[in-house]
Order: C-alpha cells, then sequence, then structure tokens
C-alpha cells in the first residue's frame, strides 16, 4: 500500500513515540460495532474473502475484482475494523524454525483464577494466544521465541511471575502443515482467488524471495511490530513511524514478507458462519505425519495443525458450528484418517487473545499487543500489564488508506 493523502497530526504521533513495550488498546465505539453486526452482507464478507487472499491488495484491484467502486470496498473495510468485526495483522513465519520456535502451552491454574491468569498472559509480547478451555486443561497460551533455550527461559519466567498458575504442559511445534492465513471464507470464485493471488505475488519481486533467512535487524523488527498492529499499514506511514526512507521501508517489506513474515486477515469468529472452536491433541504414526498433515490441511474445518513433541504428534485447532459438532467431527476425522488417533478434546470458552489481538467475549478486537521478533521480547518489561485497563489510541495504526 503506498501513502495516504490525509495523514493526521495523531497518527504521526502516535506512531512515534517510541511507547511499544506498552499495550496498546482501541476500544470500537458500541453503536458502529452494533450496527455492523446487525448489517454485514455479502459484500462485506467478499471484502474480508479479498484481503484474506491479498492482505495488503490496493482498493484499485479489489474492486475490479469485487466489481465495485474502490471506494466503496475501502469504505466497508474501514467500517469493519473501526468496529472491531476484521482486521489485519503480521506475525513471524511459523512454518521455520529459524525464524520462531512456537511452544503450545498447557496451563492448570487455581480454582476460579483461569481469566485472571489468562488476562495476565495476553499483557506479554511474547504470547500470541490465549485461550480458556474446557476438558483437561484450564487454559492454552501460544509462546513465541528465537530458539529452545529461549522457549525454555520465557515460559518459566513467565509462569513463574503469574499467580494463580498451578501446572504447565509444554508442546514444542516441529511443523505446521497448515494456519490460519490459509483459512478462507468461500465468498469468491476461483477466477477471483485468482486475479488476487497473481496481485499478491508480483507484490513480492522474485529476487527477494530467499531460500534463506537474512538476519533481522532493527528496521525489520519494528516494522513487524507495526505491521502487527495494522498490516495494511501504508509505506508512507510504515516509513514516518521508522524514520526509514520510503524505498528503503518497501525494499525491506518485501523482503519480510519473501521469506519471514505472515499477513493474515482474520474476521471474529462468530460472523464467520463458525461460532465455536475446539482443539483436539491427537497422535499418528511417525511415518504418516506428512500425509496426514497435508489431509488435515484440506479440511474446510481445520483452522490451524502443528507437529508437537510430547504425548501427542498432532495439536489441531477447528472452527465448528454447533456444539455437537465436537463429536461430529471427530468421527468424520477418523473415517478420513483411519491412523490417527484422538487422544484428548478441549472446547474453547473463550479466546482472550487471538495473534496479537485482544477480544472481547463476542470475539470483536478490542485492543492489540504488538507481536515482535522474538528477540525483541528479550527487552519487554519483566511485569505484565493489564490489557485491560489504561491504554493510549491505536487509532493512528489503524487508519484505513482509501486510495
Amino acid at each position: 500500500m503506498e501513502c495516504g493523502m490525509n495523514k493526521s497530526a495523531s497518527c504521526r504521533g502516535a506512531a512515534s513515540r517510541g511507547d511499544s513495550t506498552e499495550t496498546r488498546r482501541n476500544t470500537p465505539v458500541r453503536k458502529a460495532q452494533d450496527s455492523t453486526a446487525e448489517n454485514l452482507d455479502e459484500l462485506d464478507l467478499r471484502v474480508v474473502h479479498a484481503l484474506q487472499v491479498h492482505p495488503r491488495a490496493p482498493w484499485t484491484l479489489v474492486g475490479d475484482v469485487l466489481a465495485v467502486n474502490p471506494v466503496t470496498a475501502a469504505r466497508r473495510w474501514r467500517r469493519l475494523r473501526d468496529a472491531g468485526l476484521a482486521w489485519v495483522t503480521a506475525y513471524p513465519r511459523l512454518s521455520d524454525y529459524r525464524i520462531v520456535v512456537t511452544g503450545i502451552i498447557e496451563v492448570d491454574t487455581e480454582p476460579g483464577r483461569a481469566q485472571e491468569v489468562a488476562q495476565a498472559l495476553a499483557a506479554e509480547h511474547s504470547v500470541a494466544n490465549v485461550k480458556l478451555t474446557a476438558g483437561g486443561r484450564d487454559l492454552m497460551a501460544t509462546v513465541q521465541a528465537t530458539d529452545l533455550n529461549e522457549l525454555a527461559r520465557l515460559t518459566t519466567q513467565l509462569f513463574q511471575r503469574t499467580p494463580g498458575v498451578r501446572a504447565t504442559r509444554t508442546h514444542v511445534s516441529t511443523g505446521v502443515p497448515t494456519e490460519g492465513s490459509r483459512w478462507r471464507l468461500r465468498e469468491l470464485d476461483d477466477a477471483q482467488c485468482a486475479r488476487l493471488e497473481a496481485g499478491r505475488l508480483s507484490d513480492v519481486p522474485q529476487d527477494q524471495r530467499a531460500t534463506t533467512v537474512p538476519a533481522w535487524d532493527p528496521l525489520d523488527a519494528q516494522l513487524l511490530e507495526l505491521l502487527s498492529t495494522d498490516g495494511r499499514m501504508s509505506i508512507c506511514d510504515l516509513a514516518d513511524a521508522t524514520g526509514g526512507g520510503a524505498t528503503t521501508v518497501r525494499r525491506r517489506l518485501q523482503s519480510l514478507l519473501a521469506s519471514r513474515v505472515s499477513l493474515r486477515c482474520d474476521l471474529a469468529r462468530p460472523l464467520s458462519g463458525w461460532p465455536l472452536s475446539a482443539v483436539y491433541f491427537a497422535s499418528v504414526p511417525a511415518q504418516y505425519l506428512e500425509e496426514t498433515g497435508r489431509v488435515l490441511s484440506g479440511v474446510r474445518e481445520v483452522r490451524s495443525c502443528a507437529i508437537t513433541t510430547g504425548p501427542h504428534n498432532l495439536v489441531i485447532d477447528v472452527w465448528l458450528r454447533t456444539l455437537a459438532d465436537v463429536h461430529t467431527f471427530e468421527v468424520h476425522l477418523a473415517r478420513r484418517l483411519p491412523r490417527l488417533r484422538i487422544d484428548d478434546r478441549s472446547v474453547v470458552l473463550s479466546t482472550i487473545k487471538h495473534m496479537g489481538r485482544l477480544l472481547d467475549r463476542d470475539g470483536h478486537c478490542v485492543g492489540v499487543v504488538p507481536l515482535r521478533h522474538p528477540q525483541e521480547t528479550q527487552q519487554a518489561p519483566e511485569t505484565a500489564v493489564s490489557p485491560y485497563s489504561g491504554f493510549g489510541s491505536l487509532d493512528g495504526f489503524a487508519r484505513v488508506q482509501e486510495r
């Protein structure tokens, strides 16, 4: 995305304050949120689907693909975003352990303290996801680190200093057959998706698609943090926020998106048609892991799947339509994958944090704890800040560019 025409002083101030260690919050206007939820229509969903395919697509391309005025498409997106119903975020590429090592943590809490623990964990930059769950664990959290040593240090430090934690169990992810950036609504046809995908690929020149992972520097880390707050932030605003030149920022962003950073467009789950979520802990003989991962990647309900160490070698996140589908889906998997054994399952009672986004009970985004390159989390403050009190504005980061 290129520079916007209407720069605001508040935007420039928010972007340049250097207060990245603080949790930032943007609370949508409730009236706008209610109105949008009641009037979410086919065009809204098509805009979201378009940005799922190409998260930084120019509005001219989106409008052309959807056969609507680009200004209309931008306006629809801004309404969804401002109401906390949809957002674009960035995060370190999960499929490459050279970039990030992910720990999926089961947390047992003292009776009655699960919500308190969840909110404390949600304030941490190194914790990407926090879910309240039913079943054999009270919470599930996802922690990102540079390597196994750093993961051990982070998890030990994090859970030791969080009151109310009784026990934890860590599953290290060794592979990611599929994850949320690949999940799609079904609002566009194959030809429309192909045009958007071609546009996405053209944004990254061939010579930027390196097979090796370049070293991170401070500019890369800044860009990741800014994009985790607003993945559609314009080149011009990114340059202002980092103090870099627009050409340098554009080139560096292309490099990041080619090999180290993923973008995704998320929609509040209740509005997606899949209002429920569950996590399955499963096992399959090691020689069938790759094949099983490919099959799971094509299953509509599977939102993400991680190959893990420990008593289970698969952790599968799914979205479901009804509570009864928790067992119906398990039967479906057993038929498609007879070698797969479901060892345990948990229904997600509430998602507190989703890839850095703080969510309310309706799944709407009410704030963000910017994700960082894991090396940067070592510089984070030792005390967690509650994500539910006293924040600066996110408005400067969350502007949709109209052109």
